[in-house]
């Protein structure tokens, strides 16, 4: 009887190697979507940086009357 428990099927370690090569190919997947989100967020987190840089050292040397500012009341007088 424990001679029985012994035995290894090749069936069992097939399928588990399948498996295993699925959700390796799953996690790589996975992998590959995270890094390009990772980019297009450095690449925004670097916009906005700037942005602000420009912001902080007053850089901006005109704005366009005729794009709106978030939070900011036109004037009557324009």
């Amino acid at each position: 009887m424990e001679e029985e428990n012994k035995i290894i099927s090749l069936t069992e370690v097939i399928e588990s190697k399948v498996i295993k090569e699925k959700e390796l190919e799953f996690y790589r997947e996975q992998l590959v979507e995270i890094q390009r989100k990772i980019g297009f967020l450095e690449l925004d987190l670097n916009l906005t940086k700037q942005i602000i840089g420009l912001i902080e050292k007053e850089s901006i040397v005109s704005i366009d009357n005729s794009v709106p500012l978030l939070g900011v009341e036109p004037d009557a007088d324009v």
